[in-house]
């Protein structure tokens, strides 16, 4: 104490992880860019029983055995990594601003998940058609429209339902994005959504949502009715092309309809438009991406599409 080393945990012994958590919350979590999943993710660690404990109590080999739980219940590397960043962080801020200079940060002493692995799936030959036949049976007239622009825009889901007819150019081809939902980082879109000839014509047919909660908006249904629409699309097509498949005496192909994600539509996006023959400097254009190493991960190019180039 008298050479000025000592430190004293203070107030690190008096509050618990929830309490630092909805301190967390109210001072930087809430003002994110993406305060939603942020909410979640620290309403998921209050639930804990590591939440009850003080913050000078908590220990690496807490959060150690926390990680195995989740990984033993199949939880993606990259959603454990995201929330054991989020505790990391509090820790950090708790040592800085709000007074607790003796608190170590017990997260630093455990392995980290490295997050999920990098996603290189496109759409199989068939994919397309099957998909849209059942999204258009589904009767809503905007989920097989919200299906095609997802490809032909490369736009994330949250993104293409925000989309309003008021940013539509009057020729037709392309949205003003006001710059408040231009959002930021690797989330962030161009400030002009540019349309295909194809996405021009499923934009000029699409019916006006006059009225309700999406008034105004260029798709008049909610996120979660794609997201429903398109995970029961998915297993139709997929039991449809097991019978055809048996019933023609052949064996079905694994992986075909099958662990496709709607997100894989924005990869399947950003390679088409290599293959129409962007450079990276166009595609990156289109598909937002701030710099060509991220874009890098978005484009799948077909042995097919390099065959035919190199001769």
């Amino acid at each position: 104490m008298d050479q000025g080393v000592f430190r004293t945990l203070g107030d690190a012994e008096k509050m618990t992880l929830a309490e630092a958590l909805e301190r967390y919350w109210r001072e930087i979590g809430s003002a994110k860019s993406y305060p939603k999943q942020e909410h979640q993710r620290i309403r998921h660690w209050q639930a804990q029983p590591l939440a009850q404990r003080y913050l000078s109590n908590l220990r690496g080999v807490d959060f150690a055995a926390y990680r195995d739980a989740r990984r033993k219940v199949g939880r993606a590397e990259n959603t454990v990594r995201l929330e054991l960043q989020l505790v990391a962080h509090l820790f950090n801020v708790a040592r800085k601003e709000w007074g607790m200079e003796g608190l170590l940060n017990p997260l630093n002493d455990i392995r980290k998940p490295s997050g999920s692995s990098e996603r290189d799936r496109r759409l199989m030959a068939g994919e397309f058609e099957a998909l849209a036949a059942e999204l258009a049976r589904n009767g809503n007239p905007w989920i097989l429209p919200a299906f095609e622009l997802a490809i032909e825009t490369t736009l994330r889901q949250g993104m293409l339902f925000k989309l309003e007819r008021a940013w539509l150019d009057a020729s037709g081809r392309f949205f003003r994005v006001p710059r408040e939902h231009q959002g930021k980082g690797n989330k962030a879109v161009p400030a002009f959504v540019v349309l295909s000839s194809r996405a021009a014509e499923i934009v000029e047919a699409l019916p006006e949502c006059k009225s309700g909660e999406r008034a105004g908006k260029l798709l008049g249904c909610s996120q979660n009715a794609v997201s429903v629409a398109w995970k029961r699309a998915l297993a139709v097509a997929r039991r449809r092309y097991e019978e055809a498949e048996q019933a023609a005496g052949r064996s079905p192909m694994a992986g075909h309809l099958q662990g496709l994600r709607w997100h894989d539509l924005r990869h399947e996006g950003a390679s088409r438009l290599f293959e129409r023959g962007l450079n990276p400097m166009e595609a990156s254009a289109v598909t937002g991406h701030r710099s060509l190493n991220m874009l890098r991960r978005y484009v799948h190019l077909s042995p097919a599409q390099l065959i035919s180039k190199l001769g």
